[in-house]
């Protein structure tokens, strides 16, 4: 797509830079699921573009991979959007999009979350591009990744194979002012579909794309190393070698200076002739990337290969912490040791004290604490075992709750509960899921369940919301990203039409009513379902504040002991409400044995 001339500086997030990059360069599909650190991108597009761009939240990662491959075989580039855990989901029709290839470019952003910060793991998409034998790019600053996606669908059009993106959290959510042009041109229309055996997949076509990958990506490794964005600077006798998010780092640290530096910004295919050019002249190197030493082997690799003299340190020598995300004091302490203090300036933080321990919680207000609470009564007295899922609902595991017994990945609560109760037959198990997550991945588990007689009870938090990364649609919500009306689509009628026994909806709000129904569903052998249904307070109005009437209060702290509301405190042996946080949920009134918590309205006397 072809640009006006005329540009103008904006302030951007690097999540906004990647969706204006992909919207200046010709993206006529945008597909994704909503996931910490890449949901901005998806929600960028939808604001900027305009109606010959096609955007959509996607049931799942795969959904929105193959729903993009169908649009880049029709001439279309595309971009699909997710976070590195998303990036599994997706990762059957990755790895076979890479032997079909594409038509349109492709690029497909993973957003990696060292730390982690709000993720399960810290896997690294280096090396899931390595393994699936496609190309990364890894942006060290928001314009970076916004110049990046020119050169992503460049290579992927040329190559006809999808791109890996692969901005880390400090990128995606790191802000910069930056040129962009202040008119798109016209899109070029897709050429559209065009039969083609090659993009059927089959044995013998992909035995022959297998090899044709292996000479392509070695055709890359020479291509790359005259990439602009791979480079060195600088000489002596020891080199400094890094990439994304920590070669900001590096220069913060180093500043103006000498020393020889290299920086990887397509960490596969690797740039091989760029860094045997820097490695020469040098004895020691020092590799500081975050998560997978993915640029650490590939200098070993080569170093091996040409019998290169150099010893090369990193994290596999432990001179580079293995885990966690890199900053400038943790780089600046690595490259003092490694320089031996005598080049670069050392700034030592003063000794601090620590930070007091402020875990997550449930939101004040929070309708799954109502639910947690009503399952925990109901269950009460009986071998349990409560199976969680990904969501705001994880928090159920803290204290005084303590409701989450297990919780593995996206879905996952419902068959691992199948699978207890099928080794564990005389205890109850309990399936949590959100309402986004029960279309994302869980209706596939609860086919599973009912198809081989599983004895569990599915307790469906239905929020209305995919509240966890910031309140996007889902099917079930009845409109799309674009704010269209849309289909809404029952989780009641799918639970009833695939053989559930026995399905009940309450408001967990009502506390009686909820236990009542976990009570009746308990009861029944084979697979139940409660859908507790109630808004997340983000999305809802809230209610007047409860309040405490202090002299009806004895001090039991039955409501901060069982409950866990932010909103609660105690003093001077009384309860209170603090009616800043309060949302009026009116869950601690109906606990309240001595009616101390009262109806809206009033404050604490």
């Amino acid at each position: 797509m072809n640009c006006d001339n005329e540009v103008h500086n904006e302030f951007l997030m690097g999540n906004e830079a990647i969706a204006l990059g992909a919207l200046y360069n010709g993206v006529s599909f945008v597909s994704g699921y909503p996931g910490t650190p890449s949901t901005e991108i998806l929600e960028t597009i939808a604001k900027r573009k305009d109606e010959s761009v096609y955007a959509e939240w996607s049931v799942n990662e795969k959904a929105a991979l193959e729903c993009a491959a169908g649009a880049s075989f029709a001439g279309a580039r595309t971009l699909v959007t997710m976070k590195q855990v998303g990036l599994n989901v997706a990762s059957d029709p990755l790895m076979s999009l890479a032997y079909v290839g594409i038509k349109g470019g492709m690029v497909v952003v993973s957003a990696d979350d060292p730390g982690p910060i709000s993720s399960q793991t810290e896997q690294d998409t280096r090396t899931f591009a390595k393994f699936a034998k496609i190309p990364v790019f890894d942006p060290s600053s928001p314009e970076e990744a916004y110049e990046m996606m020119k050169d992503a669908y460049e290579l992927s059009e040329k190559y006809a194979t999808p791109v890996l993106l692969r901005p880390t959290t400090r990128v995606c959510h790191g802000c910069s002012s930056m040129m962009i042009p202040s008119v798109i041109s016209t899109r070029v229309a897709p050429g559209g579909f065009v039969k083609d055996p090659r993009f059927t997949i089959f044995p013998r076509l992909s035995y022959l794309s297998h090899i044709n990958i292996e000479k392509r990506n070695f055709l890359l490794q020479d291509e790359l190393s005259e990439y602009a964005r791979n480079h060195f600077t600088g000489s002596g006798p020891k080199g400094i070698v890094t990439g994304g998010i920590s070669y900001a780092y590096v220069c913060d640290v180093l500043g103006i200076s000498s020393h020889k530096l290299m920086k990887i910004s397509t960490p596969h295919p690797f740039p091989d002739r760029l860094a045997r050019s820097f490695l020469e002249g040098l004895s020691e190197v020092i590799v500081i990337e975050e998560l997978d030493p993915v640029i650490e082997n590939e200098l070993l690799r080569i170093c091996g290969a040409h019998h290169l003299p150099v010893k090369i340190f990193g994290k596999l020598t432990g001179h580079v912490q293995s885990a966690g995300e890199n900053n400038v004091e943790s780089v600046r302490k690595v490259l003092d040791l490694f320089l031996s203090g005598k080049e670069t300036e050392k700034m030592l933080s003063p000794s601090l004290p620590s930070l007091p321990v402020r875990p997550p919680v449930l939101c004040a207000g929070c309708p799954h604490r109502a639910s947690f609470y009503a399952v925990k009564q109901a269950a009460k007295g009986k071998k349990s075992v409560f199976s969680g899922d990904i969501g705001c609902y994880t928090l159920g595991n803290a204290m005084p709750l303590d409701m989450v017994d297990t919780c593995l990945c996206m879905g996952a609560g419902i068959t691992i509960a199948s699978g207890l109760s099928h080794i564990e037959p005389d205890v109850k198990h309990f399936a949590f899921i959100g309402d986004s997550t029960f279309f994302a991945s869980g209706i596939t588990g609860i086919i599973n369940a009912v198809y081989n007689n599983a004895d569990i009870t599915l307790l469906v938090l239905d929020n209305s919301t995919t509240a966890m990364t910031g309140h996007q649609p889902h099917p079930g919500t009845g409109k799309t990203i674009n704010g269209d009306i849309a289909t809404k689509i029952s989780i009641s009628a799918i639970l009833c039409s695939i053989g559930v026994k026995k399905v009940f909806s309450v408001d967990p709000l009502d506390q009686e009513e909820a236990i009542l129904a976990v009570s009746e569903a308990m009861k029944i052998k084979g697979v139940s379902a409660v859908i507790f249904e109630s808004p997340c307070i983000a999305v809802a109005q809230p209610k007047p504040s409860y309040f405490v009437t202090t002299s009806l209060c004895i001090g039991c702290k039955k409501c901060i002991r069982e409950l866990g509301c932010p909103a609660m405190s105690f003093d001077q042996n009384k309860a209170h409400i603090d009616p800043s946080f309060c949302y009026g949920c009116g869950i601690c009134a109906r606990l309240c044995k001595t009616s101390a918590i009262s109806i809206p309205g009033g404050k604490d006397i």
